[in-house]
């Protein structure tokens, strides 16, 4: 009994390893919205944590119930499969309105003033603005408030299902008793918990190495093509 709880654990780790590194879903939308929106690393790092302890709490809380229940894995796995479709769905349509909106922002800043300015020394350089003025609230995309985005990707997160933890995981360590149900549970939420904050802490950090005009300007609508990109790979390849 002890070697068989063991054997889960280690699976555990790995399955949460492998399914949270191979899914673009689990780190992409919050590297490209932190650079996209100029967070911090803490904030980035929060919202990470925060989304990634909701997507494996849906999933638990709905493993513990039906085993409690007796419901058939089966029927457990439809449920499953159908919270992952509406989330696929959804984060495919956010990343696509998200696109629209940031492209039309990055083409009301195309248009650039130049003007001169001579200082007292007899030095001469010239400041560049854009018809859009630095305090000008910006309207009309879900998720473009401090707390907005956040939520967005919260309940696209909620909605994500964790799709090896309950065929394979709960199920079995039903089998060895609660503390192996609640053991294997955490190690897999850890894992992947943890795998999700470090890939994205990587890129935040890889993506301060970059600057470039043309990112910095259609930087909405490269991070709203890519998260578009990560729901199209759930939606069409199974990712």
């Amino acid at each position: 009994m002890q070697s068989d709880i063991w054997l889960l654990v280690i699976s555990a780790m790995s399955i949460g390893f492998i399914h949270t590194l191979m899914g673009p879903d689990h780190y992409l939308p919050f590297i490209m919205l932190s650079r996209a929106r100029n967070w911090s690393f803490a904030r980035t790092m929060a919202v990470t944590v925060a989304c990634g302890i909701g997507h494996v709490l849906s999933s638990i809380f709905i493993g513990l119930i039906g085993i409690a229940a007796g419901i058939a894995i089966s029927k457990i796995e439809g449920l499953e499969g159908m919270r992952g479709d509406i989330a696929s769905y959804v984060l495919f349509a956010f990343g696509l309105a998200y696109m629209a909106w940031g492209i039309k922002r990055g083409l009301q800043g195309k248009t650039i003033h130049s003007h001169p300015h001579i200082h007292d020394d007899g030095a001469m350089h010239t400041h560049e603005h854009t018809h859009k003025s630095a305090g000008e609230p910006e309207h009309g995309l879900p998720g473009q408030g401090k707390s907005q985005a956040f939520w967005w990707l919260f309940i696209i997160f909620v909605l994500g299902p964790c799709e090896p933890l309950i065929p394979v995981l709960m199920y079995p360590a039903a089998k060895v008793g609660t503390s192996g149900v609640i053991l294997v549970a955490s190690v897999f939420s850890l894992v992947t918990v943890l795998t999700m904050s470090v890939v994205v802490a990587l890129a935040y950090f890889g993506l301060k190495q970059i600057r470039f005009a043309f990112f910095e300007r259609f930087a909405h609508a490269l991070g709203g093509l890519v998260i578009a990109l990560s729901g199209a790979a759930i939606i069409f390849l199974g990712l």
